[in-house]
């Protein structure tokens, strides 16, 4: 493990937060020191580690596409120079930029780990020291060629990651995909799900302000508002949908505002609002109006997942039927087409 080089690019989150009077917030230079005196990195066991704070330290709620953009730049980088990634992060975006980050690196052959912690390292409590550590030593110890999210004894593929507790250590669940590494007293590797290596140079794709809503159905959902939403200038819609993808039928308005926005070119994704599970809009008759006008399956996609994979595409300038065949094939393993 000795030659093993990790590169740690620390953006903001509460991992490395400091208590003030107004709360939790970053302070520069303060986990940085933190980590260099981490006894656990002068065991044989772990790599060589670069730490890289960046000059604006965020809260993950402040995340934006250009930031994803300057992670994924930060990492071509020093692609060359390490073995392996970690990207220090707020909890609260982390699973939309763990699934943006799959995206922009396309041709991945290293480990890019994406964790941060519930509790401040500076507070007797924190999981942070236990996601850091395990995270440098999987990043080190395991090739897998693939954007991740460590958390709490749990290796998720990205781009299938949630955010399903607000305050608990196990705050992030795959609900539709298993965990790529379980880690106890032993560390159990899923290996026959883990992506192929890539053979080809690491390619970056920026991800622009996208122009994509989500936007959640619920009972009384108005037409109106789905007119002014297609014409506030979108390119893309994540319709988050009942069930297995079911939405009102007998609302003639609401489904010509979808035919019709699909005509103009507005691209328009079916993705349940359910924890679990997937969409098959040709089980129910409320399915089947909404692929009647155009909608497309988001499959087992997570929201994130569907979200930044639209907004990835729509950025990369290809058309609108390249855009909709893209959207229903697994191009990072973020869906399951059942």
């Amino acid at each position: 493990m000795t030659n093993k080089r990790i590169y740690i690019a620390y953006t903001g989150g509460t991992i490395g937060m400091k208590p003030s009077e107004r709360g939790f917030i970053p302070e520069p230079g303060y986990f940085s020191e933190q980590i260099k005196k981490l006894p656990e990195l002068a065991y044989p066991d772990m790599p060589e580690v670069t730490m890289h704070e960046y000059d604006t330290l965020l809260d993950s709620s402040n995340i934006t596409p250009d930031d994803w953009y300057s992670i994924a730049s930060d990492i071509e980088s020093k692609y060359q120079q390490y073995d392996g990634f970690i990207v220090l992060h707020g909890t609260d975006t982390m699973a939309y930029t763990a699934s943006a980050l799959s995206f922009m690196l396309k041709n991945l052959s290293k480990p890019v780990i994406v964790t941060g912690s519930q509790i401040p390292w500076s507070q007797m409590r924190t999981d942070a020291r236990d996601n850091l550590i395990t995270s440098i030593f999987l990043a080190s110890s395991y090739p897998i060629p693939e954007v991740t999210l460590y958390f709490h004894n749990r290796l998720y593929r990205g781009n299938r990651a949630r955010k399903t507790d607000a305050s608990g250590f196990h705050a992030f669940e795959s609900p539709n995909f298993p965990e790529l590494i379980k880690v106890g007293s032993r560390i159990s590797v899923n290996q026959s799900f883990l992506l192929e290596n890539s053979n080809q140079p690491l390619q970056i794709n920026r991800i622009k302000e996208s122009q994509v809503v989500v936007l959640t159905l619920f009972p009384g959902f108005s037409a109106e508002t789905l007119e002014a939403v297609l014409n506030s200038g979108v390119r893309g819609v994540v319709l988050m949908t009942y069930g297995m993808g079911n939405a009102p039928c007998n609302d003639s308005k609401f489904l010509h505002l979808l035919a019709a926005a699909n005509h103009a070119g507005i691209i328009i994704v079916n993705c349940t609002q359910c924890l679990r599970g997937g969409v098959d809009m040709t089980s129910y008759e409320t399915g089947h109006e909404l692929l009647n006008a155009g909608v497309i399956s988001g499959f087992d996609m997570t929201p994130e997942a569907t979200l930044t994979k639209l907004s990835y595409l729509i950025s990369s300038g290809r058309s609108n039927n390249e855009i909709k065949q893209a959207m229903q094939t697994s191009l990072r393993g973020e869906l399951t087409r059942v």
